[in-house]
């Protein structure tokens, strides 16, 4: 260790994070000579439709946990405490929604990009508007995605901080570009298993530093770091029981719902059930990685407590140097823990290449230009190089940043999610809406999203207060918000006393709000200039593509009152009415099946419903 603080790596070190980019190409490789050898775009963008649900389950968890939550999470802890592990009550209905409606609607239209749907509710016009939507968002996510985690592990341990950028992202775009989606789902396996050794290993390592588990939770709980269920409804705290539980549920749905990289893990399964089914088991996946990130802050606390470290600018090195300072007397479990952090980079930023790959193919080239299946193909990995050179050109530019306008980049990923989350509900659950009323609602949205944020950014920089990076960054995995708009939110301090007015009320909304707010904008606007402009008939909507809320529920309602209806009876009555209840019986199942098929089950694709321009 120099007087610096900086740790640096030992030899093994090096070898064991060579030896993640070694296997990662390998796989990538693997499938590009194996199989179908990515002939065709359905192998290389959806594997065929032949994808597993535990392979699936694992790559749907590995997308969004990202480099930023697995130093963000324990830094969050380290130093507010065990409040963000309620976001977990999130998880619930934020994977159930998705499961039983969303993952239905795609799955039977037989899609390949998510915002083919948007065209086959709306119009072409919308379709291509929810596309540069989503370009946008991802491009900023790769850039920043790849350049944080470096940036981190440079000032943490004097890594090669453009070393470790260019093999990543090179590494990424090869065997993305080659191997396809079925390269991306089993690196993305191989990498959630470096993930979880890698965080088990300085948990262990940690515990055993500070003297045993039951010293580790004397001292994080005299310490106040276990921290109870705040029921504070106020919406400017940053964390609290209904801002993580309620405000976390769009911003799953954001991300397990309606985003194409997960959305593209969906449609590749075998069957409809087995995507429901990958769906279900992200949730114990989820719970695991959460537990481990909150689990590594609190053994972080236990060691240093609130000692602070001269040479650690902020919480995201203080994660990196807790790590090398825990196991610098265990040659290669430093690199295990770098190749961790490392494989999260990958596993989220091959994802955004595929996404990205997909929408642009699907949505802005094939409508347009006839072509082979061989030259779509090949266009498609060509796409997909290019990615891999605009994500490293967007990391350039962000080292060119100064810290605020890096804030600023990162925050743009969460101000988008949540207006294309509006969109998709705006189409899905409320069949009167418009192209138009989908046209003024996302940009409504995306307005409110960018006014909220950017307001609320430079409010906080007029603060005299220091403001480090993963402060505000961290939502675990998710969760996107991985890297998300609580860059730009005002902490809950600023106005402890008498609570934030007007603007400033606004601009103090908790992060995990923005999502919920700029959602509900695009619906709320969207229906009301829908219904200026005329609601969409029923019979102009293309079948599949609504789904039935209201008649569900009517269903499920009239099934439980008669079930009550006919426990309640007397045996006699029952005996005496047993046609009539066998001829209900029969009803509910009718109506079971009906909605079991709410939407078109032929293999016919809806997709040749689309026009060009």
């Amino acid at each position: 260790m120099d007087p610096t603080g900086l740790k640096y790596f030992a030899s093994v070190d090096y070898v064991i994070f060579a030896l993640l980019l070694i296997g990662s190409m390998a796989i990538g490789l693997y499938y590009s000579f194996t199989g179908g050898r990515q002939r065709t775009t359905q192998e290389l963008l959806l594997a065929d439709g032949k994808m597993k649900c535990l392979p699936l389950s694992l790559s749907l968890m590995a997308t969004f946990q990202s480099a930023v939550a697995i130093i963000g999470t324990p830094a969050e802890v380290y130093t507010n405490g065990t409040q963000y592990w309620f976001i977990g009550c999130s998880y619930i209905l934020g994977l159930l929604i998705p499961a039983h409606i969303f993952i239905p609607v795609f799955y039977r239209l037989h899609l390949t990009s998510a915002y083919q749907y948007l065209e086959l509710r709306f119009s072409k016009a919308v379709r291509i508007c929810g596309t540069v939507t989503f370009i946008f968002q991802m491009v900023i996510y790769m850039g920043v995605g790849i350049y944080t985690p470096a940036l981190a592990l440079n000032a943490a341990t004097g890594f090669h901080l453009w070393g470790a950028v260019l093999a990543t992202g090179s590494v990424c775009t090869v065997y993305t570009a080659l191997g396809g989606l079925k390269a991306v789902v089993w690196t993305d396996v191989f990498q959630t298993v470096v993930m979880f050794t890698g965080q088990l290993a300085v948990i262990i390592v940690g515990v055993q530093q500070a003297g045993g588990l039951s010293d580790v939770w004397v001292k994080v709980r005299d310490g106040g770091r276990i921290s109870g269920i705040d029921l504070d409804p106020d919406p400017t705290v940053r964390h609290t029981f209904w801002t993580l539980g309620v405000g976390g549920v769009f911003l799953m749905l954001s991300l397990y719902g309606v985003n194409q990289a997960q959305v593209q893990r969906y449609l590749s399964s075998r069957t409809e059930r087995e995507a429901v089914r990958s769906c279900y088991m992200v949730f114990p996946c989820l719970q695991v990685a959460l537990t481990l990130s909150c689990l590594m802050g609190l053994v972080m606390y236990a060691c240093y407590g609130d000692e602070s470290k001269p040479y650690v600018r902020s919480k995201d090195q203080m994660v990196l140097y807790f790590v090398m300072d825990m196991l610098q007397d265990f040659p290669g479990l430093p690199g295990l823990f770098v190749a961790c952090l490392f494989s999260a980079s990958l596993s989220t930023v091959s994802s955004a290449f595929n996404s990205l790959t997909a929408v642009t193919m699907v949505d802005l080239i094939k409508p347009h230009y006839s072509m082979s299946e061989s030259r779509a193909s090949l266009l498609s990995k060509i796409l997909a190089l290019s990615y891999g050179i605009i994500c490293l050109a967007v990391a350039y530019v962000v080292h060119l940043m100064n810290s605020s306008v890096l804030q600023a980049a990162l925050s743009i990923f969460g101000m988008v999610g949540g207006p294309l989350l509006g969109l998709f509900c705006l189409g899905i659950f409320f069949p009167w809406a418009n192209s138009i009323g989908a046209l003024v609602g996302l940009a409504a949205g995306l307005l409110m999203a960018f006014w909220i944020g950017i307001g609320g950014f430079l409010a906080r920089m007029s603060v005299p207060a220091e403001v480090s990076l993963l402060n505000f960054t961290n939502t675990g995995p998710d969760v996107s918000d991985n890297i998300t708009a609580g860059t730009a939110t005002i902490d809950s301090a600023y106005n402890k006393s008498s609570g934030p007015l007007g603007l400033h009320g606004l601009y103090s909304l908790s992060y995990m709000w923005y999502s919920a707010v700029n959602s509900s904008t695009v619906v709320l606007i969207g229906l009301l200039f829908s219904f200026m402009t005329g609601p969409t008939k029923a019979c102009d909507i293309t079948s599949g593509t609504v789904y039935p809320v209201l008649g569900n529920a009517r269903s499920l309602l009239q099934h439980l009152l008669k079930s009550s209806v006919c426990c309640s009876s007397s045996p006699e009555l029952r005996m005496d009415g047993h046609k009539e209840v066998n001829s209900i019986v029969k009803e509910e199942s009718a109506t079971a099946q009906e909605k079991e098929t709410f939407l078109p089950s032929h293999p016919t694709s809806c997709v040749e419903h689309e026009t060009s321009v």
